[in-house]
């Protein structure tokens, strides 16, 4: 039987989310009367995610489990999800019901009209802080602005792809991987529906500040070389200041008679200000050298205890 819908869920200790999240996709994509499947990832859970999944899937002929050897990430999750779906349009979401699969319904309308992306914008979001939000907000425009690819603002992996799009996806194996970048870097028809984003079931956020701040490093240095431009104006502004240093020194001191730029502290300031900027810059390098390295190993993305057979 040809499956119509894959959903993929990740999964990272949401024990207390997963028969809640089975409810009601269940009840949402039974009503479509098209044959579906669900694909939950557990990402290396050490919370009783990993045998609730077994148990759902046992329950349910429905439920696929994927099980990685360890934790690997949320958007490795993702991957491996897609790797996995034998549906004709995959419908990525998170676990921890934050995305309401109602919406699934209005995706999947708007894949019926031909579009092969249908992300979903958030119009609202409930329950997070006014940190999050600020923070969220500008990375999505900065993002927006710097990048080449124009990736949608205020959207996250909450969105259905057709297979056409997924078996491109497929392909693209970097290490670093910013999944909303890369189905907006592949193309085809893509639009957005608005929906409005729930506070969590329960549980705890996964993307604290520091996994925050290493998701916008890989969605900036996946797709911008802002970054290097950086870091070579930095260079232009500290040669250019070098350069108008020198009549402005001369000046004081040949026809003002002023030794203002006299003694030790003037030659540790300047000492400081440019040995930051080539440590920045090379920083900035650092990044990007890290990235190409990790590529080069040629490891896999992620590593399988157990799973069901790759079908399409």
């Amino acid at each position: 039987m040809e499956i119509t819908y894959s959903i993929i869920a990740p999964i990272y200790n949401e024990f207390d989310n997963l028969p809640e999240l089975h409810r009601r996709l269940s009840a949402v994509m039974n009503s479509t009367g098209e044959p579906w499947e669900l694909i939950l990832v557990d990402d290396g859970s050490s919370d009783g995610s990993t045998a609730r999944i077994r148990e759902l899937a046992a329950q349910d002929p429905k439920v696929r489990p994927v099980i990685f050897a360890r934790n690997f990430g949320h958007q490795i999750a993702v991957t491996a999800g897609l790797d996995y779906a034998r549906g004709a349009a995959m419908v990525v979401i998170d676990a921890d019901l934050q995305d309401p699969p109602e919406t699934i319904l209005e995706l999947a309308k708007k894949w019926r009209e031909g579009y092969e992306v249908v992300y979903a914008v958030r119009a609202e979001r409930e329950g997070e802080s006014w940190f999050k939000l600020v923070t969220a907000s500008l990375f999505y425009r900065l993002i927006y602005r710097i990048t080449d690819v124009k990736i949608p603002i205020d959207t996250g992996d909450f969105r259905l792809i057709d297979r056409q799009v997924v078996n491109v996806m497929s392909q693209m194996r970097e290490k670093h991987r910013f999944l909303r970048g890369m189905s907006a870097w592949i193309g085809f028809k893509q639009v957005g529906v608005e929906y409005k984003r729930a506070a969590r079931l329960s549980g705890e956020t996964k993307y604290p500040l520091k996994k925050m701040l290493k998701f916008a490093t890989d969605g900036i240095t996946g797709f911008s070389y802002f970054p290097l431009q950086i870091a070579t104006y930095l260079g232009f502004i500290a040669a250019g200041l070098g350069v108008l240093a020198i009549p402005i020194v001369i000046y004081s001191r040949i026809v003002t008679g002023l030794h203002a730029f006299e003694g030790q502290a003037t030659t540790l300031l300047a000492v400081l200000f440019f040995g930051g900027v080539q440590l920045i810059s090379l920083g900035i390098l650092g990044e990007y050298i890290g990235r190409i390295y990790d590529e080069v190993k040629g490891r896999p993305l992620y590593v399988v205890r157990e799973a069901p057979a790759k079908e399409k």
